[in-house]
């Protein structure tokens, strides 16, 4: 019996000493807690990321590319050489109960480049199989730059000319199934150019002649017509984070006004975007190509020949750097998402231009690796930042467009900004 009263009373004793010990511990965690936070202070961050979470909190981007009742203000959109560009931009997808979209735009940059665009769309006939859309443009592009055709000619030739051209053109397109569609193109295009307002350039016409540059004393008026096929799986054609992107047309020129010029073109555009780890990293692969064949006995205008360099292609190269009648660009990007509202992008070019279809091999091409930044709003690209390397030294790019970005159909090579 004592023995008993004795383990019961050791048995208490220790459940006492081990209660005592754990509240002199939890006492010692509180206390220790207590003087952590008595001497606490505010995580440091840089100014430039205080900026950015301030930009992304506040959702700036959203609030600039949401407009008012359709009116919103465009950034860029003109060819690489503008300088900063912006103006009105009007929007309507609601009209008859969204059976008919109207835009029209106006684009000025710092330089006096400027870009007027208007177009209606149909875009749900016949039971959602048919897209209908008429569409005219006038622009004034007063210093492209030239350096002359081939991928040996010479950085000290480069010089500037100025384009005018106004165009109207009609788009029929049909879906055939979910991501397939194809259609065709009809319209006008009125060109002339001028001598370029570069100060700190040579004017074209002062370094090439007609031969070398054909196209630069007389300018054509065309008729042009073309056929294409889209085959489009992305999973957000503004801002596609996988699937792929295939488009490819042809485009006959006439010329109407002086029957040197005629000309057909191939353009090919596919892209594939590979994604992992839920989408926030993916790998996004693009080809660009552009072939031409001038008619018997026919030139091929200079100013309508394809062009690799710039902010869209050889990002390492200054913009229009190579030009020749046929072209290709081989792009790799990996992407990755910085936080909601920034990517950054590790991307790599590849690419050159031949006087013939034949040349199209891997051999002479010109490369350029870089990275980027990515400010999207809505899943799109508002802003890019890029910085592009090359044998020729470093170029800094900032464009308010997704580099690989297409026209809705067609495959959007059409250069510059046809």
């Amino acid at each position: 019996m004592r023995m008993k009263i004795f383990l019961v009373a050791a048995l208490a004793l220790m459940a006492a000493t081990s209660r005592a010990a754990a509240q002199t511990r939890t006492d010692e965690i509180d206390a220790g807690r207590d003087k952590k936070a008595q001497t606490l202070q505010e995580e440091n961050v840089s100014r430039l990321e205080f900026l950015m979470l301030q930009f992304k909190q506040r959702k700036v981007m959203e609030r600039i590319t949401a407009g008012y009742n359709g009116l919103r203000i465009q950034m860029g959109s003109l060819a690489t050489g503008s300088g900063f560009a912006g103006g009105p931009d009007f929007l309507r997808e609601d009209i008859l109960d969204g059976q008919l979209h109207v835009n029209a735009s106006a684009v000025v940059s710092t330089r006096l480049w400027q870009k007027y665009q208007a177009g209606i769309t149909a875009p749900h006939l016949a039971g959602n199989h048919l897209l209908l859309k008429m569409e005219a443009a006038r622009r004034d592009y007063r210093s492209l730059e030239f350096y002359g055709t081939g991928m040996d000619c010479r950085r000290s030739c480069r010089t500037n000319y100025r384009l005018e051209d106004t165009s109207l053109d009609g788009s029929a397109a049909f879906r055939m199934a979910r991501f397939i569609r194809f259609g065709g193109t009809l319209g006008g295009l009125w060109t002339n150019v001028r001598r370029g307002e570069r100060e700190d350039l040579s004017s074209t016409d002062e370094l090439f002649t007609d031969a070398s540059a054909p196209g630069l004393l007389h300018q054509a008026n065309f008729l042009r017509a073309g056929l294409f096929g889209q085959i489009d799986y992305r999973d957000d054609p503004t801002g596609p984070k996988s699937g792929g992107n295939y488009v490819s047309e042809y485009t006959w020129y006439h010329d109407r006004s002086l029957g040197q010029f005629s000309f057909d073109r191939l353009d090919v555009d596919m892209q594939q975007y590979i994604p992992f780890f839920n989408k926030s990293r993916r790998f996004a692969l693009r080809v660009r190509m552009t072939m031409t064949d001038a008619d018997a006995g026919q030139r091929m205008p200079f100013y309508l020949q394809p062009y690799v360099g710039g902010a869209d292609d050889l990002r390492g190269f200054k913009p229009y750097r190579f030009t020749a009648p046929n072209a290709v660009v081989y792009n790799a990007e990996y992407r990755w998402e910085i936080f909601s509202g920034l990517d950054g992008a590790l991307f790599f070019d590849a690419g050159k231009v031949m006087s013939r279809w034949s040349h199209m091999g891997m051999s002479g091409l010109e490369t350029s690796p870089g990275f980027g930044l990515r400010f999207n709003a809505r899943n799109r690209t508002f802003i890019r930042l890029d910085v592009g390397f090359s044998r020729e030294g470093a170029c800094i790019w900032l464009k308010f467009n997704d580099p690989f970005t297409p026209l809705l159909f067609g495959a959007g090579t059409r250069q510059p900004l046809y």
